[in-house]
């Protein structure tokens, strides 16, 4: 009698965060998506007495060469290195994601180009493209695409070798959610897949000093698709933002173990490739109309630069009860709250109105210190009223209506007396550390009225 195959054991993981469970619910408990369980077979990790022994041993903290580990290398896309904190470290993971179409393969050929002119190898791992449309690529870029050497493959085993073989410089993985390995029986670009491939890439880089670069989708959420395991893995993690609709691209350094987090670089796409924006502030608020309702200017920290942003603010009559709250680059609940804060302490019925927020150019802001500028925005629009010409304003406002003091002040206002403005309104509590300046009129304030009336009066 034939004996009886063994049956495969089975796991349902969430395609969010990689949460498993035994069988299929609705709502997952770590993350809270819904209908984000996939059935995948179950894979045993290794026991205790199947690792074999452990042969590393503990060694002196101070006998670590601490210049090797500073060790980095230009990639020769100046706003890519300053992201970085500097450029490439040797052995360190990076996963560039962000949406479909953003630019991330084209930065990648470009660093690649950087990479290779300074004698070194580059290794291109093209898992959803051919050879031949990587090589297109790099022609309409005009990369000089000698030292770059490219791999159809997908499975990590290949990817390894190819690692080991070639030893190059920097190796590009483009994209990590088509990657799979032999050891896990579920499809590419599952949770398990991008969980296992991810961590055996990573040792191989480990291994043999190599800087890894992986490319990775985003969700129509604007996450990273896959499991946050693999951001926990990587050494930094990148974001593309900006629309299609608009030349502008921001990367974003949202981890960096070897650089500043939060670090901005700005980049406009042009036909043949993506060009360094080096003062980003005079683009954002450049073709700004003056003595129009509605517009106000602010300077926001992103990461250790000042970025002098334009906000916009539509405020209209809506139905009751169903007005209408629609923000881009800024942040929705602080809008919502900023409204609160103006119908309670200006009197204005916001509640009401329809209300809609934008940032010009297509950047995305998240600094509290752009609240008095957001507030300045909606009160000139629903007032019909335009705010003073070459006025800055900084501020963050509280929930009593107070302006708190900001962060990064003398940055701030000197690169709004920079761009030529006049006056800049700012907190009490930062009028201090604000520089004096010649031709620029500092006026300090303490609440959301009392900044109205200054504005008001022109």
């Amino acid at each position: 009698m034939p004996a009886r195959a063994a049956k495969t054991k089975t796991q349902f993981v969430c395609q969010s965060c990689g949460h498993v469970e035994a069988r299929w619910v609705g709502r997952c408990s770590s993350c809270e998506a819904w209908n984000s369980f996939v059935e995948e077979a179950q894979t045993a990790g290794p026991r205790g007495a199947d690792t074999g022994p452990v042969q590393a041993a503990p060694f002196a903290l101070a006998s670590v060469d601490s210049a090797e580990a500073e060790r980095r290398t230009a990639t020769g896309v100046g706003e890519l290195d300053r992201v970085l904190g500097g450029g490439l470290v040797s052995g360190g993971v990076i996963l560039l994601g962000g949406d479909p179409g953003i630019g991330k393969s084209t930065i990648a050929l470009q660093m690649l180009s950087g990479i290779t002119a300074a004698g070194a190898h580059a290794l291109y791992v093209c898992g959803e493209e051919s050879p031949a449309q990587v090589r297109r690529r790099a022609v309409r870029l005009g990369v000089d695409a000698e030292g770059i050497h490219v791999l159809a493959a997908a499975d990590t085993d290949s990817i390894r070798k190819a690692i080991k073989d070639l030893n190059p410089a920097v190796a590009v993985i483009d994209s990590v959610q088509t990657v799979y390995s032999r050891a896990v029986a579920s499809a590419p670009g599952s949770v398990s897949q991008v969980r296992e491939a991810g961590a055996e890439l990573v040792t191989a880089a480990r291994e043999h000093d190599v800087t890894l670069v992986l490319i990775g989708h985003v969700t129509k959420e604007g996450f990273l698709a896959g499991p946050r395991v693999l951001e926990h893995l990587v050494d930094t993690v990148l974001y593309f933002e900006g629309d299609q609709n608009h030349a502008y691209r921001v990367l974003r350094a949202i981890k960096n173990r070897f650089g500043p987090a939060n670090e901005i670089g700005v980049f406009e796409m042009l036909a043949d490739g993506l060009a360094e924006v080096s003062n980003p502030s005079e683009v954002f608020v450049a073709g700004r109309r003056e003595a129009v309702a509605g517009s106000a200017v602010t300077c926001a920290m992103e990461g250790s630069r000042p970025v002098m942003v334009e906000i916009q603010a539509l405020v209209t009559p809506g139905s009751p009860g169903s007005a209408r709250r629609t923000t881009l680059g800024v942040d929705h609940g602080r809008v919502a709250m900023l409204a609160a804060v103006m119908e309670k302490r200006l009197g204005l019925s916001m509640i009401s109105h329809d209300i809609f927020v934008n940032t010009a150019g297509g950047v995305k802001i998240s600094d509290p210190g752009t609240d008095l500028a957001v507030m300045a925005a909606l009160a000139s629009s629903y007032r019909d009223r335009a705010l003073p010409p070459s006025t800055a304003l900084l501020g963050e406002i509280g929930l009593t209506g107070e302006v708190r003091a900001v962060s990064q002040v003398r940055a701030r206002a000197k690169e709004c007396a920079r761009l030529g403005f006049t006056r800049i309104v700012l907190p009490r509590g930062s009028l201090e550390q604000a520089p004096k300046t010649k031709g620029v009129d500092l006026a300090a304030v303490d609440s959301v009225s009392e900044a109205w009336d200054l504005l008001s009066a022109g």
